[in-house]
């Protein structure tokens, strides 16, 4: 079996271990999803899930990290959507869920489970009943100098400080292909931070002109994403330095394992959703 580690990474006989020993972990953890899902209270969710996600495209992550839906309010602040909660019946006891069916008329299903990983499934903010007028933040310590300079902690992220997209650069890659940011989402008051990741980019805007979902699920030009890496759960970012190496200087870049992604290349990925947690 072939690893997925770009070459020279320094890290492909630990590489083989990890990923074997994932993958044995992996089906205990199926399984256990499977026995949750069928003994937790209805309203966990969990299961079989397909979601939309910034393809994953080297290293031993197994999927793609699950896209936001973007929508930019009446006074130029970005929201990640959240999908639409609705009280459904299951086995004779009233449950809550988040599901938008045929989002934007995109065809796809968007629901919460596809932010049920990584242990992100026993976040408040994941839970259909938390209150959140959904605002991406950006955070004290946030991954751009340009953050930094522009926005104070709990600030929410605006289009106009995504102005300079078509040539920003942080001497990391080529010039002028995005300008990210780094934030939280739906994590006001609650005891755990969603993190996430928005850029801006003229790539993004021309993908929406002939495909139904990045037209439906981005806005302006901006795509966000739920920033853990779907290896070992760690963050990731776009134009990290570092990535050079492992030429991944224009993608998102983990760099605890070498697992990059594509945050130009929207796809479905398939995995199985951990059940939220018992209320």
């Amino acid at each position: 079996m072939s690893d997925k580690y770009p070459d020279d990474s320094g890290r492909r006989r630990f590489v083989k271990g990890v990923v074997g020993g994932a993958a044995l972990a992996g089906v205990g953890a199926t399984t256990a999803a499977a026995v949750n899902t069928a003994t937790m209270s209805s309203g966990s969710g969990g299961g079989s899930t397909a979601a939309m996600a910034i393809e994953n495209i080297d290293g031993p992550a197994p999927r793609g990290m699950p896209q936001i839906p973007v929508e930019i309010d009446s006074e130029g602040y970005l929201k990640g959507v959240w999908p639409e909660v609705k009280t459904v019946e299951e086995n004779g006891v009233q449950i809550q869920i988040a599901e938008t069916e045929n989002y934007n008329g995109s065809g796809v299903t968007y629901t919460s489970e596809w932010f049920q990983y990584c242990g992100v499934e026993s976040y408040g903010g994941i839970d259909p009943s938390y209150e959140s007028d959904n605002y991406f933040i950006s955070g004290g310590a946030p991954g751009y100098t340009w953050q930094s300079d522009a926005y104070s902690e709990g600030d929410r992220l605006h289009v106009d400080d995504f102005s300079d997209y078509q040539s920003w650069s942080n001497g990391v890659g080529d010039p002028g292909l995005g300008k990210p940011a780094t934030g939280r989402w739906r994590s006001e008051d609650a005891e755990d931070t969603i993190p996430i990741q928005v850029i801006r980019s003229e790539e993004i805007m021309e993908m929406a002109k002939d495909d139904p979902w990045v037209k439906a699920s981005t806005q302006e030009g901006f795509v966000a994403w739920l920033d853990k890496c779907t290896h070992f759960c760690c963050v990731p970012k776009y134009k990290t330095e570092g990535s050079e190496k492992f030429n991944a200087e224009n993608d998102v870049y983990c760099q605890c394992h070498q697992s990059v992604y594509d945050p130009f290349s929207l796809v479905e990925t398939l995995f199985v959703a951990r059940p939220r947690p018992s209320e």
